[in-house]
This record gives structure tokens, sequence and C-alpha cells, in this order.
């Protein structure tokens, strides 16, 4: 990627985040229709596998089948796709788009965490710092339990918490474990499409190979996810390449307001003022994680 896009790493932020910001209302409109979670982190994967390796294809490169890519296309596949969507879909009709949303702003603070505990980055005042700063937000937003006047339950909330974690865990893993002869382009392809078999086993396993029927019943919807989820993955990765894994898990604060505000102007949600305050105090705690990377680079 040679555009002068692909070289500004605050372009390709809010590129990347306002296409993640897409997948919450869209994954609530789906599962409104019907969709199982595991039918749209399918779609989601399949989708945006098949369009990037056909990009591929096309240019005469292919998937690169050694042992290391294919280590990284399965594990970032479990921790970084199949697993948060999974859970992400499960639970915003739940929570709401706005509310799932906001989980996105935790994963910077858990990157952090996740950095610092296994020595990829050393600990400083000012991380610690925004670390707990985040932390504090995050235990704001859970005690409102989603949408106002439609509280979910305490289990509902873990699953959202549970969200940004596994992002983070990818964030962590993907830059640990990169291949040095591989694109950004390649190795989404592989990874995504290494997560729609997966997630495809569980349809088979659990017996809903049935809800594949109800796609053609929201055609528009799926378009539009296999599209948005297709073209973020190429600047994700890009992304990634060039920003690091905490820069990268900033892109949960855009997507969080592109979120928010899909849920409110075009889902009708309402939250409370104390999710405000929550959203407010963690993105305090993004500000300052991110500015203790900066310090520290």
């Amino acid at each position: 990627m040679r555009t002068p896009l692909a070289q500004s790493v605050f372009g390709l932020l809010l590129v990347t985040g306002t296409l993640l910001g897409a997948t919450p209302p869209l994954g609530k409109a789906a599962t409104a229709a019907g969709a199982p979670p595991l039918l749209w982190a399918f779609v989601i994967s399949f989708g945006a596998g098949a369009i990037l390796l056909a990009g591929l294809l096309a240019t005469g490169r292919g998937l690169g089948l050694t042992p290391h890519k294919l280590r990284f296309y399965l594990l970032a596949a479990i921790v970084s796709y199949a697993i948060p969507n999974v859970l992400l879909f499960s639970a915003v009709p739940h929570l709401g788009a706005g509310y799932s949303g906001i989980m996105f702003t935790l994963s910077p603070v858990i990157t952090l965490t996740m950095s610092i505990a296994l020595g990829v980055q050393p600990p400083n005042r000012l991380g610690i710092i925004g670390i707990a700063v985040g932390f504090i937000g995050a235990l704001i937003v859970a005690t409102t339990r989603g949408a106002a006047g439609a509280p979910a339950s305490i289990g509902w909330v873990v699953v959202g918490l549970m969200i940004p974690i596994s992002l983070a865990a990818g964030n962590v893993y993907r830059s640990f474990d990169w291949p040095a002869d591989a694109g950004p382009t390649e190795l989404a392809a592989g990874s995504h499409l290494a997560s729609a078999a997966i997630v495809f086993a569980g349809l088979f396993l659990t017996g809903d190979m049935a809800s594949f029927a109800l796609l053609p019943t929201i055609p528009w919807i799926t378009l539009a996810q296999i599209t948005s989820a297709a073209a973020m993955f190429v600047f994700f990765f890009r992304l990634q390449e060039v920003g690091g894994p905490v820069y990268l898990s900033q892109i949960g604060y855009v997507a969080a307001a592109i979120g928010l505000l899909a849920g409110i102007f075009l889902l009708g949600e309402r939250y409370a003022a104390l999710t405000w305050v929550g959203a407010l105090i963690i993105a305090a705690g993004v500000a300052l994680t991110t500015r203790a990377q900066r310090n520290a680079q």
C-alpha cells in the first residue's frame, strides 16, 4: 500500500475505527432479523477473507502456507476474530450497539496491561495511571448495564467486557508473531478464512446450518457488513504494521463514537448520563496510555 492514506498513521486510525464502528449496529440489525451470532461472525470472516483473497490472486499473489504463517492464521483467527465476533453478536441485542461499542474503548488499556505483563513493554508510571483510570471508567459503564430503561443482566455485561480482552490479546499476539515475509492483505485474508472455517464448524456442530437461508432475506445488511469488513481489515493490518499494538487498539475509541451515534440516531437507543461519564473517563485513560506508549518509543 503506497497511497498517502497508507502512509498516514492517524488517517489509518480514523478509517479503520469508522469501519469497525459500523459492525455493532449492523450486527444488531442482523440479529434482530433472526441471524444467530455464529452466522454473522461467519458472514464477516468469510466475506472479508474471500474478497481479500480475490484481490491477492488478481495481482498474482496468494496465501503463503509456511508453518509460521499457518500458525499465525489459526491463532489470529481464534483470538482476534472468531471469539470477539461471537461475543459481540451475542451481547449486542442485550447491551445495545452503542454500549457494545464502548467496550472497544477498553482495548488500548488492556493491550498496554498485557504488554507490560508479558514484558513486551516496560512498565511506567503514566501507563499505570492510564490503566487505573480506564478501569474506573469501565466499572462505571458496567454499572449502567446497557441502554437506558432496558438494563441487561450482569452476565451479558461480563460477556461484553470479554470483547476488549480478546481484542487486546489479538493485538499483542499479532505484533509478537507477525511473519517477517508477509504483507497485511495476505495476513488479513488468511486469518479471516481460518476464522470462517472455525465458525462454520461451530454452526455445523450446533445444528444452525439452516440459518444460512436467512441471508437472502437481508441482502443489504449482509452486503454492507461484508464490504465494510473487507475494507476495514486491509487498513487494520496496515495500521498494525506501522503503528504497533497499542496505537492500533485506539481504533476502539473511533469505533465507539460511530457505534454510539448509529445506535442513537439510527436504532433509537438511549443511554444514561452515567454511561457517558464512564465513557469519558475511559477516554481519559486511553489518552494516558497512548501518551505512555509514545514516551516509551
